[in-house]
């Protein structure tokens, strides 16, 4: 594979790659890079989460070394799960059955669990050095990376090492990218701008965007684009905002089909967004919107861009693009559902962390 072969896999569907420059050069300067992703685990797994499972596979066909952190003591601060460190690691494990099914299996990336970082003295050490580089201030920003509101680190301490330690589990790691969710742009930002301080590699940051939640941006449009994503996104903890890989086909549509989603509007447009981010990513899609005759027929759309000017246009109207959409996603979802049923272990954990009282 070229070098601008792996550079389009690795920064394709993504909002920001800073830098592309730094991306390209390590790239051609490393044969294999080391490149992570760390996720809370919190129980089942949506469709918003699909975005970033297809962002690993493309970083491991790129030639990555790559890290999934199962960030359990993470998950922990948060308040995931109730706190119940079982519940997390069964998550964390169910997790890896999905990307398993997504065509993303074990032998192809390591999985590193955060018990075995917070173990280690070392990683304590750094954590301390990055705290001595940053502001009180600069950290309560970045606690909009775990979903929460500034003021809410006030109540828990904990949340503010919540941010050191996502900085302290990247030059832990000794890595070279960075991927998250435009969520997590202010712990990136903060490890590159302390790395070279500390003696520590710059990480790439890679940002993929975020699938706003079925109930759209309520009114949520004011400050800084990470901040509205964290704030609108889907929700385990609020599953009627949320569409989870093994709900069935009938679930799917009706969620779909009760959306926000506006005529002439593409922005915080989760139905549009799925089509952007999930199924127009997928090799020689087509999205098929079915119409009578008397509504101008059946219309076979090839390209993303196609389908959003006819959306602006008011060419396609919202009910025929929600019913097109639940068709092509669960065609997407069919081989994942298929796949996690005829594991006994994947239908073990989704029982139990079905029963499970998720928590915000």
């Amino acid at each position: 594979m070229s070098l601008e072969e792996r550079l389009h896999l690795a920064a394709r569907n993504t909002v920001e790659v800073v830098t592309r420059d730094e991306l390209k050069r390590i790239l051609e300067e490393n044969p294999r890079p080391r490149g992570y992703l760390g996720f809370e685990p919190s129980g089942l797994v949506h469709v918003g989460w699909l975005v970033w499972m297809f962002k690993v596979r493309d970083l491991v066909k790129a030639g990555l070394d790559f890290y999934v952190l199962e960030a359990t003591w993470h998950a922990f601060i948060n308040d995931k799960l109730g706190g119940n460190m079982e519940l997390i690691r069964k998550a964390a494990r169910y997790t890896r059955k999905v990307l398993e099914a997504l065509g993303v299996p074990e032998s192809s990336i390591k999985y590193v669990d955060a018990e075995e970082l917070v173990s280690d003295t070392e990683y304590w050490g750094i954590l301390l050095k990055v705290a001595k580089n940053v502001s009180l201030a600069r950290v309560r920003r970045a606690v909009t990376i775990m979903g929460r509101k500034m003021d809410e680190s006030e109540a828990d301490f904990s949340k503010l090492i919540y941010p050191l330690m996502q900085v302290t589990d990247i030059f832990y790691l000794d890595l070279d990218v960075a991927l998250g969710g435009l969520d997590q742009r202010k712990a990136h930002m903060l490890a590159r701008d302390v790395a070279e301080k500390l003696g520590f590699k710059k990480p790439v940051a890679v940002h993929t965007p975020i699938i706003t939640g079925l109930q759209g941006p309520a009114g949520k449009v004011g400050g800084e684009h990470d901040e509205i994503a964290a704030d609108t996104k889907m929700s385990k903890s609020k599953p009627e905002t949320a569409i989870f890989v093994h709900e069935d086909p009938e679930v799917v549509e009706a969620k779909i089909l009760k959306a926000y989603c506006p005529p002439r509007t593409v922005e915080f447009n989760p139905v549009v967004e799925i089509n952007k981010y999930l199924l127009f990513q997928q090799d020689k899609f087509t999205l098929v919107v079915e119409r009578p005759e008397k509504h101008g027929g059946t219309i076979i759309i090839e390209r993303y861009d196609d389908l959003e000017r006819m959306y602006l246009n008011g060419e396609i109207h919202p009910l025929d693009l929600k019913k097109a959409t639940a068709n092509a996603l669960n065609k997407l979802l069919d081989p994942i559902r298929r796949k996690l049923t005829s594991d006994p272990e994947a239908r073990s954990l989704l029982e139990e962390l079905s029963k499970a009282r998720v928590t915000r």
